[in-house]
């Protein structure tokens, strides 16, 4: 099958949905996705999304995100996606996004998450990327100019001259040439690489891989976030993840003579190596995080399905501690690209965590994933819309 369009999108997590919203309508688009739509690692987000406050929240809100980042970020990214981040939420609740509210006054309601210096996070109780995710999915279905592909897997990409003009891809019914003036690569990470992560086992990384093969500029692939807390299995597969801001609203890690060893609010490399050691010391395979601190009404609003999931597998949040374990999480490094989402080739673009645009630095800071990938997707559309 030959396809002609005007651009093609690899990927239906955020940042390939919203850089397809942020194209005018007059631009023929072709999404595809290697599972079905809903199968992204945007979907799982539990936690938030970090905004900025208010004009007095600016400077501890960059200062948080470079000390997350051990200060090898990119301060005019950083800058970007802060000072972006207001107009960001008021797009989200436009196409229906509902975070939480005071039910008194209406006005949003903010968490904190570790390393974070005040609350400053939108939540929908604790699965605020399926919230997002799905409003925007049905955003996307009612566009008329996007032809949707889903079990179809990009192979290679299309290139002449040194300059990228689409992808191949495959599904059931054979190969596809999908011949596009521009490509967006959104496929996400690559913790299906590794045997112990949260992530999706789809995602494995493979514009990662088709960058190499073209001499695409790669940026600090070592940069790896491990999660400090997911849910302790003895079974193979994906790792279920304990939010970030379940330690916010004060939850306390234990060793196994149920002792404090660490300020669960530091960063989240910080507190994972802190468990690390912990696991070492006490030749356990987990660590205990206990709500004991959280009031039940808490508990029961902002995290009912991680309460679900861990009354599933035996432990009730409400009496008991659960075992929790780092697992791979986040992919910081990826194919570098300007603040405009552009790679090193032209027409190439590059959003979301297959990206490093340098917001991240060395370490995430909590929540800043969701923001940054709505960002810079929207820097894509509009630079493809300039030109």
């Amino acid at each position: 099958m030959k396809i002609d369009t005007d651009v093609v999108i690899v990927g239906t997590g955020v940042s390939g949905l919203f850089s397809a919203l942020k194209l005018p309508v007059e631009k023929k688009i072709v999404l595809i996705t290697k599972s079905d739509i809903e199968s992204s690692d945007s979907f799982l987000a539990q936690g938030g999304i970090s905004v900025l406050r208010d004009e007095n929240d600016y400077d501890s809100y960059f200062e948080d995100t470079m000390k997350a980042g051990h200060y090898e970020n990119r301060k005019e990214s950083v800058d970007l996606m802060i000072r972006n981040s207001r107009s960001i939420i008021n797009e989200l609740v436009g196409y229906g996004v509902e975070f939480k509210r005071n039910e008194e006054s209406g006005e949003f309601l903010y968490t904190r998450e570790g390393a974070h210096s005040r609350p400053r996070i939108l939540f929908h109780e604790d699965i605020t990327g399926k919230e997002i995710t799905e409003k925007l999915i049905m955003r996307v279905k009612e566009l008329p100019n996007v032809q949707l592909y889903e079990y179809t897997a990009m192979t290679d990409l299309l290139v002449n001259n040194g300059v990228c003009e689409g992808i191949l891809a495959e599904n059931e019914n054979g190969t596809m040439e999908i011949r596009a003036k521009d490509t967006i690569l959104a496929t996400g990470g690559i913790g299906g690489r590794y045997q112990h992560s949260t992530n999706y086992p789809h995602l494995t990384g493979d514009s990662i891989t088709l960058a190499k093969k073209y001499g695409i500029e790669l940026e600090h692939l070592d940069y790896i976030q491990i999660h400090p807390t997911t849910l302790y299995s003895p079974k193979p597969g994906r790792r279920f993840l304990i939010s970030e801001s379940v330690r916010g609203e004060g939850a306390l890690l234990y060793n196994k003579n149920k002792e404090r060893f660490v300020d669960e609010l530091q960063p989240r490399d910080v507190v994972a190596n802190a468990i690390f050691k912990q696991m070492e010391i006490d030749g356990t395979e987990h660590v205990w995080l206990s709500l004991e601190k959280i009031p039940e009404e808490t508990i029961l609003n902002h995290f009912p399905n991680i309460y679900q999931r861990c009354l599933e597998e035996g432990y009730d949040m409400l009496k008991e501690c659960i075992p929790v374990v780092p697992a791979q999480h986040y992919f910081m490094g990826g194919i570098r690209v300007d603040q405009d989402s552009r790679t090193s080739m032209p027409h190439l673009y590059a959003v979301g965590e297959t990206s490093c645009n340098g917001v991240h630095g060395a370490n995430r800071l909590a929540s800043n994933s969701l923001l940054e990938s709505l960002v810079f997707s929207r820097q894509a559309a509009d630079d493809i819309i300039r030109r």
